[in-house]
């Protein structure tokens, strides 16, 4: 298995461990190899539907996951989308605690 499959299923598993139980067992489903026929169009759809998050009920969030999707399949897809989710999970975090740590901190008068 090459390493950036490697890097897409521990991915997958630390997403797997955040979402609520049944969300999770979806993706379980979804990610075997049996299911490609389900994944690559799903994986389409949410990209689709990413691009059009302007339109209610639509959003951002489902970009980045039919991205994941899809890169289970397309291999050229899976170093791009491995980093831009590690980089992207990066910034996030350090966002996150500097707005922690502004919060914490006393005003300064």
């Amino acid at each position: 298995m090459r390493k950036s499959a490697r890097r897409l299923n521990r991915l997958f598993d630390r997403l797997e461990r955040r979402i609520p139980g049944a969300a999770a067992q979806l993706l379980h489903r979804l990610r075997r190899p049996g299911a490609r026929l389900i994944r690559i169009p799903l994986g389409i759809l949410l990209v689709l539907g990413g691009i059009f998050s302007f339109l209610p009920v639509l959003g951002i969030w489902m970009l980045p996951l039919g991205l994941l999707l899809l890169a289970v399949d397309l291999v050229f897809l899976q170093g791009p989308v491995n980093y831009a989710i590690l980089r992207g999970g990066r910034r996030y975090t350090s966002w996150r605690r500097g707005r922690r740590d502004r919060n914490k901190s006393p005003p300064q008068h």
